[in-house]
């Protein structure tokens, strides 16, 4: 153990996670590479959990940070009006959300992803007076109370300490053979007046389960559901946090659906450059919070603003979209025939730049191993699913299609490897 990371070991809290699995002291990254302090050289297809879309250290996005830090802006401003601000909400409106037809109102929230969804379930029981809302299973709304209440994995669950309750859980398009039967099942307990289950506010959901397993829903699916909320004047809530701002293929991830949410919550790379930001879009109709009502010091994170206005704007002039279907089309093509191959029990999925191979019919413990292996050769790449099964290719949407092939090469590598040890 090097001397730097002892002082970690001997002064952080025990809860890191994510230095346990990549055990190195990082320093400088570039687009899609993290380099440690030694100077080696790693392939980022972990993109800060989805922080990191635009890749690290964007030249452009960076410039717009730099020039406003250089010319005494305001950096703390809490919900005041400012430049920033106003820029950023320009830009979202103008370049986002006009040319897809959406008329949203923007909540900014504190600097996380979690008080975003806390602010649209307490939005949504204040709009419609109730108190249960729908959750899915396998979802992942994160880690404060109201949030995890509506994530389906036991292990963070019993972190929270105390009963996690006004959530129902339903199953998840994948509960069950046909997808069509988890709607099947909603729809009968919001009919049946003996069901037991409190109709709820709200039904929150992600189009893509990220953490869940790189479970992607249907387009009918998520279309049936839109209609079931409509029938049933219930809120549909879209979780787009880790799988919004590009990662399938559009700006939003429900576009593929041709569906519009009530409300969409989104963190993490919609700042632009990694920085701390979470933001609520809602119907102009729900927008009924008094003044502070929701509230909290950093809900103005001006160098956040500055780096979503930059990142949208290359997001349109750099035809993302097209990027990452381009990109999406190579990774799907490896996965299928350099993969699938090796061992028929092996299964992939996904959309966009967000796959995963998943181990659960051979060993669930072997992805932990590969992504062990993986990071020995030089590729960071995360977990997720149930056990931890599945491998979570996430890379950012900028990376170099040399890269990405590196990367790749580096699975199929160390997939091979483990099978051939059993």
């Amino acid at each position: 153990m090097s001397a730097a990371i002892e002082i970690f070991e001997k002064n952080e809290s025990g809860v890191r996670s994510y230095c346990r699995k990549f055990p190195k002291e990082f320093s400088h990254a570039r687009n899609s590479i993290l380099i440690d302090t030694d100077g080696n050289e790693y392939i980022d297809f972990f993109a800060g959990a989805g922080a990191i879309n635009y890749g690290h250290n964007n030249p452009y996005i960076k410039g717009a940070i730099v020039d406003y830090l250089s010319e005494d802006h305001i950096i703390h401003a809490l919900d005041m009006y400012t430049e920033a601000k106003e820029h950023f909400l320009s830009t979202l409106s103008d370049m986002i959300l006009k040319p897809r037809g959406l008329e949203y109102k923007v909540m900014c929230c504190g600097s996380t992803g979690t008080n975003a969804v806390e602010a649209a379930i307490k939005l949504a029981r204040k709009v419609k007076g109730r108190t249960n809302v729908f959750a899915f299973t396998g979802a992942f709304h994160r880690m404060t109370l109201g949030s995890l209440a509506m994530t389906g994995d036991r292990f963070s669950r019993n972190g929270g300490g105390v009963p996690l309750g006004n959530v129902t859980f339903v199953p998840y398009y994948d509960y069950f053979d046909e997808p069509k039967t988890s709607l099947d099942y909603l729809e009968k307990i919001l009919s049946d007046d003996h069901s037991g289950i409190d109709k709820p506010a709200a039904i929150i959901t992600e189009t893509v389960q990220a953490e869940g397993g790189i479970n992607v829903a249907p387009t009918e699916w998520l279309q049936r559901l839109r209609s079931i909320c409509t029938a049933n004047d219930i809120l549909l809530i879209v979780d787009d946090i880790q799988v919004g701002v590009g990662r399938t293929g559009s700006f939003f991830s429900f576009e593929r659906a041709g569906i519009v949410p009530d409300m969409v919550v989104l963190s993490k790379s919609i700042s632009g450059f990694g920085l701390p930001m979470s933001i609520l879009l809602m119907k102009a109709e729900y927008d009924c919070f008094s003044p502070a009502e929701h509230n909290g010091t950093f809900r103005g994170n001006q160098l956040a603003f500055v780096g979503s206005k930059a990142g949208m704007e290359y997001y349109i002039e750099n035809n993302l979209d097209g990027v990452v279907h381009a990109k999406s089309d190579i990774i799907k093509k490896f996965l299928e025939s350099e993969i699938l191959p090796i061992d028929s029990r092996l299964m992939v999925r996904g959309i966009g730049m967000i796959w995963g191979i998943d181990f659960s019919r051979i060993d669930p413990s072997m992805a932990l191993r590969a992504s062990h292996a993986c990071f020995d050769r030089g590729l960071v790449i995360e977990l997720a699913g149930r056990e931890d099964c599945v491998l979570k290719i996430l890379p950012p949407l900028t990376i170099e299609e040399e890269k990405l092939m590196e990367g790749l090469s580096v699975i199929k590598t160390v997939v091979c490897e483990l099978l051939n040890e059993k």
